[in-house]
């Protein structure tokens, strides 16, 4: 049987970077004044992680007493933000918000490829994630200008 307080130390490695990446897009989203920002979508990628970790503590743990799939594990977590997302969107019965929604699932993911262990992934996502939030925002803003102008 797992001890209580006997914790593998990459435990709180894996937290800490998925709560930075997670802060990092949500930083980017509170510069854009959004309603989510840092503290939202650290928590929704720390969160994400804590369930991954769990999930294969428990697989470990108790393998041999049941079927356990990590990968269940992961199909809740993005079923759960799913939800969190329709909420930001459908906000007081207007359609807004559609990018921080996409941004929250992506925060999500980040989460659960470092609850993996798979951090240069995350890493890589979270750098995308933020050329898409800021370098495809002024870049719009370039093409809506041009056609506007013609």
């Amino acid at each position: 049987m797992m001890e209580t307080f006997a914790v593998d130390p990459e435990i709180f490695v894996q937290l800490f970077v998925a709560l930075t990446l997670g802060a990092l897009l949500g930083f980017e989203r509170l510069l854009a004044g959004k309603e989510a920002g840092m503290r939202t979508f650290g928590l929704v990628a720390v969160g994400s992680c804590l369930f991954i970790i769990i999930g294969e503590i428990v697989m470990q743990e108790y393998f041999q007493m049941f079927n356990f799939d990590p990968l269940r594990m992961a199909s809740s977590v993005i079923t759960g933000i799913g939800f969190i997302g329709a909420g930001l969107i459908i906000f007081q019965h207007e359609l807004k918000g559609l990018t921080t929604a996409a941004a929250l699932w992506v925060a999500s993911a980040i989460g659960v490829s470092v609850g993996f262990k798979m951090y240069v992934i995350a890493l890589f996502t979270t750098f995308l994630t933020l050329f898409v939030c800021v370098g495809l925002w002024f870049f719009e803003r370039y093409l809506e200008k041009k056609v506007s102008n013609k």
